[in-house]
């Protein structure tokens, strides 16, 4: 395999991070093209100084000074704005973009990086759930690949690994639980934003903490499924599996059934994606049967967590319904960070939202922009008459 250069969009982030690690390991196979952040200015200059990419970017530009004065002597170009992220990803240089930006914001990077025929690997789940039917209609037409980085959605597309002649008959998608698992709708109505950001097997930023703990997570995996493999809302199901040892099943027409299984380390996906087609070797932590005598499954609780019934509502709607859920369900963690909401009341104000946006059922790209602009204001109004 010859040497691959990376961008990496949110390189501070968990992901990005740990794609950072995944370089280190594979450092004749992988090689930092650019890193960007949004407003982790330190972080950014330290992993710069480190891994000596072409180009780096600072959304935030209240950061460009500290980050261009930091980075001068080492001859890096510094770019700053969300413009930037889409300018970047079109360099000649770079072979894959790694899209680990959070939420609506990954997006138009996403875009722009198909049309200027890099390889995609996906760790932004909210680019498809957004905009899935205009990002896999683009992708097909410049011939660009998307490789997933989402756990559940690596180990689908490991299972379909030499089955392209044989149909899906449906895939499970599987669920830790979140800190909650098992929680009545009177113990939700208590809890606090530190024990939501308490994940039991993951270790992940704040805001795809929180969707995990409301199963908003697994809602929007759901949606990104769908585009991913061509799926119909009938051929996708959720299980709850406490243990995070397998982390997605696909049944064939015949009844059989592939999962791929290991620890809960997001590095192997990223790795996986980043090296597709090969298993490239590495010194990951092994996964040990005797470790985990009993793997446990339960059925999702939807009348309690509701944000995975109102995702397969999102999905089943189509049109920009996953993107008015999307921008919502953004503003109410932010507002649920900052204490300004409850729990629960989360997904009362995603429900609301939703109601109060008109359906596009053929959205354009304007389109999709209206409609998160127009959800996230509407959603702001309905916190504020809380």
């Amino acid at each position: 395999m010859s040497k691959r250069k990376v961008a990496i969009l949110g390189s501070t982030g968990s992901i990005g991070t740990q794609a950072l690690e995944v370089i280190d390991e594979q450092s004749g196979l992988f090689e930092v093209e650019i890193l960007t952040a949004n407003i982790n200015a330190d972080l950014l200059i330290q992993q710069a100084k480190k891994y000596k990419p072409n180009s780096v970017v600072i959304v935030d530009d209240s950061q460009y000074k500290k980050v261009k004065g930091a980075l001068w002597d080492d001859g890096i170009s510094v770019y700053v704005g969300v413009e930037a992220l889409e300018q970047v990803v079109e360099f000649k240089e770079v072979d894959i973009v790694l899209t680990a930006l959070v939420g609506y914001a990954g997006l138009k990077p996403t875009i722009a990086a198909i049309n200027a025929g890099k390889t995609i690997a996906l760790a932004n789940k909210e680019t498809l759930v957004v905009a899935g039917e205009l990002i896999t209609k683009l992708a097909k037409e410049k011939g660009v690949h998307i490789y997933p980085v989402d756990s559940e959605h690596s180990a689908i597309f490991q299972c379909l690994a030499g089955e392209h002649t044989n149909p899906i008959e449906k895939i499970v998608l599987t669920a830790s639980g979140g800190p909650f698992k098992g929680k009545t709708i009177d113990d939700l109505a208590k809890v606090t934003k530190a024990q939501a950001l308490k994940h039991p097997n993951w270790d992940m930023g704040a805001k795809i903490t929180i969707d995990s703990a409301s199963l908003m997570n697994k809602g929007l995996e759901v949606i990104e499924a769908k585009w991913l493999f061509d799926l119909s809302a009938e051929q996708i199901d959720v299980i709850v599996h406490p243990q995070s040892i397998i982390h997605s099943l696909v049944q064939f027409e015949d009844g059989s059934m592939k999962a791929q299984m290991g620890l809960p380390d997001m590095k192997l996906p990223i790795q996986y994606a980043m090296g597709y087609p090969q298993r490239l070797k590495n010194n990951f932590t092994r996964f040990n049967f005797l470790d985990y005598p009993e793997l446990t499954f339960e059925a999702p609780d939807t009348k309690t967590f509701r944000n995975l019934a109102l995702a397969f509502e999102a999905m089943n709607t189509g049109g920009n319904a996953p993107c008015i859920l999307n921008a919502s369900n953004e503003v109410v963690v932010d507002a649920f960070l900052n204490d300004k909401i409850g729990f629960l009341q989360m997904s009362d104000v995603i429900e609301e939202c939703m109601q109060s946006v008109n359906i596009i059922k053929t959205p354009k790209l304007v389109d999709y922009v209206n409609s998160n602009e127009e959800a996230r204001l509407i959603t702001k109004q309905i916190i504020d008459k809380l």
